[in-house]
C-alpha cells in the first residue's frame, strides 16, 4: 500500500479530495495527516510522497537511506526546506508549487509598491501621532520597475503591474516566454541595468547562488532613491546592508514580507526605520489556500501514478523549476499498491 504524508494544513474534505482521486485511478493509499508535530517522525515510517512545506528539522540522511520516498510535492514554491543534500543526491523526484499561490503574492506586492509610493509608512506614523499633515508622495505610473526572478510568482506580478502604465523588466537566468508588456532581460543583465529603475522587487528563489545576493555592492547600484520590495526569502538579501542603505536613505524605503531570520528578531533596526514597512511572511496567506494547494496536488497525484509528465518538476541541482524541464517525464516512478 502506498502511504502518502501530508503536513499542510487541510480539512476534513481536502482529504477526503485526495482519496477520491486515488480511488479513482485505483491506488490503494494511506493518507497521514502528519502536520508540522508529526512530519519529522511520520518521514521515518516508510512513506512513498511527501506534500508539505516542512518547517521542522528532519533527519533527511535516514529518511532517503531507507529508500521509500520517490516524491516530493511542496505546498510553497519556495524549496530550501527539502532541497538539503541526501535530496539532491537522491533519485527523489520533487515538485514545487510555483504559481499556485501567486495570484496572493502579486496582490500583496502590489499592496507593498503602492504603500511605498503613497507614502504610507509615513502617514501610519503620522496617524499614530494624530498629525493631519500632508507630505509628499510618489507616482506608480511611469514607474520603471525590475523584478528579479521570471518564475510563478515574478510572471504575476509582472502581469498585475503593467496595467499602471508601469514600465516593466524582468530579469531570469532562463529569459523566456514574456508576457506582453514584460521586457526580459538575462539575469547576468541586472547589475548594468540596476541604475535604470525606480522599484526593484525580488521574486526569486533561495539557491546556494541566490543566497545574499543583494548585499552592499548591490545595493550602491541601485538609482539613488529607489524602492525596494522582497517577496521571495529573506535570506537572498544581506540585511545589515540593507539596514544601511535605508538608513542613509539610498534606497529611500522597502517593503518586506520576508526576513533573514524569521520571526524578525526584536531588536533588528528594521523594526524603527521609518521608511520600511513589514508584513510577516503571508504574501501566500490566502482563504482558499489549502483548496488550491488540493487540487494541485490531485492533478499531480493522477499524473504520478499515470506515468505522465509531472507539473512544476523541479531541477534540484538548480533548485527551481526550469522552462526546459517542463513536460519531462520522471525519470523514476514507483508504485506500490500492496
Amino acid at each position: 500500500m502506498t502511504q502518502i504524508v501530508l503536513c499542510y494544513p487541510t480539512e476534513p474534505w481536502h482529504r477526503q479530495q485526495i482519496s477520491h482521486v486515488l480511488s479513482e485511478i485505483q491506488v490503494d493509499a494511506q493518507i497521514v495527516d502528519a502536520g508540522q508535530d508529526g512530519v519529522a517522525e511520520a518521514l521515518l515510517q516508510g512513506p512513498e510522497i511527501l506534500c508539505g512545506h516542512v518547517k521542522v528539522p528532519v533527519d533527511w540522511e535516514r529518511v532517503i537511506s531507507q529508500g521509500t520516498l520517490r516524491w516530493i510535492q511542496s505546498s510553497a514554491a519556495g524549496l530550501d526546506h527539502c532541497l538539503t543534500p541526501p535530496v539532491i543526491n537522491s533519485q527523489v523526484i520533487v515538485t514545487s508549487a510555483s504559481g499556485v499561490l501567486s495570484n496572493q503574492v502579486a496582490e500583496h506586492t502590489v499592496a507593498l509598491v503602492t504603500s511605498l509610493v503613497r507614502s504610507f509608512p509615513e502617514f501610519f506614523r503620522a496617524q499614530q501621532q494624530k498629525v493631519y499633515e500632508r507630505r509628499p508622495t510618489r507616482d506608480l505610473h511611469g514607474s520603471a520597475i525590475a523584478i528579479v526572478g521570471y518564475g510563478g510568482v515574478g510572471r504575476r506580478v509582472g502581469e498585475v503591474l503593467t496595467p499602471f502604465k508601469t514600465r516593466v523588466t524582468a530579469f531570469d537566468l532562463y529569459p523566456v516566454d514574456p508576457l506582453p508588456g514584460v521586457t526580459l532581460r538575462h539575469i547576468d543583465e541586472l547589475d548594468e541595468a540596476l541604475p535604470e529603475f525606480d522599484i526593484v522587487i525580488l521574486c526569486i528563489p533561495l539557491t546556494n547562488l541566490t543566497r545574499g545576493m543583494f548585499n552592499a555592492k548591490r545595493f550602491a547600484r541601485f538609482r539613488k532613491g529607489a524602492l525596494f520590495v522582497n517577496v521571495a526569502r529573506g535570506s537572498v538579501v544581506v540585511e545589515c546592508d540593507l539596514i544601511e542603505a535605508l538608513q542613509s536613505e539610498h534606497i529611500a524605503a522597502a517593503g518586506l514580507d520576508v526576513a533573514e531570520v524569521e520571526p524578525l528578531p526584536r531588536e533588528s533596526p528594521l523594526w524603527d526605520l521609518p521608511n520600511v514597512i513589514i508584513t510577516p511572511h503571508v504574501g501566500g496567506q490566502s482563504q482558499n489556500r489549502a483548496d488550491d494547494m488540493t487540487n494541485f496536488m490531485c492533478e499531480n497525484l493522477r499524473r504520478y501514478f499515470q506515468g505522465r509528465p509531472l507539473l512544476n518538476y523541479v531541477d534540484k541541482r538548480q533548485g527551481f523549476p526550469i522552462p526546459s524541464q517542463q513536460g519531462r517525464q520522471p525519470t523514476r516512478i514507483h508504485r506500490s499498491n500492496g
